[in-house]
């Protein structure tokens, strides 16, 4: 199998910061059915996936957070 890399940049518009998520309060999404957790820190939305808390998060303003959370609950995305 060949190995690649891929290089990572900055998003162009991105202007959420650096959140230090360490000291997050992390909640269960689905009242503790699933894996998903969210945290609020300084303003933001952050969530993870609670059986993997070392991997990434995603960072949402309140209106993104807002949209998602609209989306889901219209059957947009599937949160299980």
């Amino acid at each position: 199998m060949a190995e690649s890399t891929i290089d990572q940049h900055p998003l162009t518009g991105w202007d959420k910061p650096d959140l230090d998520l360490s000291e997050a309060d992390w909640r269960s999404g689905s009242r503790g059915l699933g894996d998903v957790q969210i945290a609020f820190v300084e303003g933001f939305i952050a969530m993870r996936n609670g059986g993997s808390p070392q991997s990434p998060s995603l960072i949402f303003t309140p209106a993104e957070w807002g949209a998602f959370v609209l989306g889901a609950r219209e059957g947009e995305f599937d949160l299980t």
